[in-house]
């Protein structure tokens, strides 16, 4: 875990890239050194992925795995400014490989081009600290958040669509300060919703800054949970509403009749 390898160094270009980091009380040395040790899997480099990887390429993150098995096309570009035109028809993370090098060469990426599922999601897990998840589909969001919940890493997922968004963060591995397990995303969401229920964004649309400012929210809370500093959004939800600009958050809690860490499997 990043903990055990905060013997890594900044160098001099490092101080002064991170220099805003560096004084800033709650981050520091110390704090970069984290985010420097630190491993973390994006999933999706689409409308949320592509502001996410950029700020946690730009924060000096050590590691970033970036899992997507699409490519670049002409109507991403309204939203995904990972990309350019020149983009169009080649694989995402090899884009987003390529521009997180422009961008911070000391920061490693593991482009991964593949679609996750239950099969592979949690030998993909495994290997990072934390994941962040701006995935388009519920099968998806579920085989992440379940293998998250398995190998016990820390999960800051999010949506969007037309001009709402929702961000939050789980860690159902450990308990609350009440003594009840963390709710994990089976217990915000029971069950996916029924086929066509959601319609996709080719049908609804989605505002371009939206995903910016959800993507850039998503990149916040990965640096807290590495660094420590703040209140995150464990337990809590952030709804956004970009129609109105209003922002809300509400309180969710444990459900024992989820089946991953619920009355019937703890009893099991």
């Amino acid at each position: 875990m990043a903990l055990e390898r905060l013997d890594l160094v900044l160098s001099p270009l490092e101080i002064e890239r991170y220099a805003r980091h560096i004084v800033l009380h709650g981050v520091g040395g110390p704090g970069q050194q984290k985010l420097q040790s630190s491993r973390v899997l994006v999933i999706g480099a689409g409308g949320l992925g592509a502001p996410l990887i950029q700020y946690l390429a730009a924060a000096g993150i050590g590691e970033i795995g970036i899992a997507d098995d699409d490519e670049v096309s002409l109507s991403n570009l309204q939203r995904q400014v990972l990309f350019g035109t020149k983009d169009i028809g080649r694989a995402k993370v090899d884009c987003a490989q390529e521009a997180v090098q422009r961008l911070n060469p000391f920061v490693k990426v593991h482009p991964l081009n593949q679609r996750i599922s239950e099969s592979n999601a949690r030998e993909l897990v495994r290997g990072f600290d934390i994941v962040a998840d701006g995935s388009d589909n519920f099968m998806t969001r579920y085989a992440v958040s379940d293998a998250c919940f398995f190998e016990r890493r820390p999960l800051v997922t999010a949506a969007v669509g037309a001009f709402d968004g929702t961000l939050t963060v789980l860690r159902p591995y450990e308990k609350s300060p009440s003594g009840e397990p963390n709710p994990t995303y089976r217990c915000l969401y029971p069950l996916p919703p029924p086929p066509g229920a959601v319609p996709a964004c080719s049908e609804t649309g989605v505002l371009g800054a939206l995903t910016a400012m959800t993507g850039a929210m998503m990149a916040l809370e990965v640096m807290r949970e590495i660094i420590g500093f703040g209140e995150g959004l464990i337990g809590k939800l952030l709804l956004v509403d970009a129609l109105h600009m209003r922002f809300e958050t509400i309180r969710y809690g444990w459900d024992p009749a989820n089946p991953l860490s619920g009355k019937a499997t703890m009893a099991s």
